[in-house]
């Protein structure tokens, strides 16, 4: 399942899923800030859906609407 990438200034939030164990999936959000400076480290943040589900589909909405609200509250 492909991952989906969300830009808001200098934020990339991008969703994903991993499976837990057998039928089992969790939403994975990773949160990067690119201060365009290529030598210096990025600052990435890993978020975690809660919840489990038992597809990977539904897995990957659940964490594409956690991107959704992590990018929400982030002010430039």
């Amino acid at each position: 399942m492909d991952d989906i990438t969300y830009t808001k200034g200098i934020y990339t939030a991008i969703a994903s899923t991993r499976e837990i164990e057998e039928d089992t999936w969790q939403g994975v959000v990773t949160l990067s800030r690119d201060e365009g400076d290529e030598t210096a480290d990025q600052e990435t943040t890993v978020y975690e859906v809660e919840a489990t589900s038992s597809t990977p589909e539904e897995a990957l909405e659940e964490a594409k609407a956690l991107a959704h609200r992590i990018l929400g509250e982030i002010e430039l």
